[in-house]
C-alpha cells in the first residue's frame, strides 16, 4: 500500500507563513520522510491476513495433534485399568 504525501500542499502552506523558499522545501521533504519511516515501521509491525491464516493453521495443527495424543493416553489408561 503506497500512501501518497502531498509535499506541494506542505510547501505551499509553509510558504504562506512567511517561511522562507528553502525551508520550506526541506520541512516538506522532511515531513515526508518522516512520515514514510512511521508507514514503513508500521507495516513490519502489524500482521497480515497472510500471517493470520498461517497462525490458525499452526494452531489447528497443534491442537490437533493434541487430540490424538490426549486419546492414546485416555486409551492406554483405559487398558490398565
Amino acid at each position: 500500500m503506497q500512501v501518497a504525501i502531498d509535499t506541494l500542499d506542505i510547501y505551499s502552506k509553509l510558504k504562506s507563513v512567511n517561511l522562507d523558499d528553502n525551508a520550506a522545501k526541506m520541512l516538506s521533504e522532511i515531513f515526508k520522510q518522516h512520515a514514510q519511516a512511521i508507514i514503513e515501521q508500521q507495516r513490519e509491525e502489524l500482521a497480515t491476513k497472510k500471517d493470520i491464516a498461517e497462525a490458525k493453521i499452526d494452531l489447528i495443527k497443534w491442537v490437533a495433534g493434541m487430540l490424538v495424543a490426549q486419546a492414546a493416553i485416555v486409551a492406554t489408561l483405559v487398558k490398565l485399568l
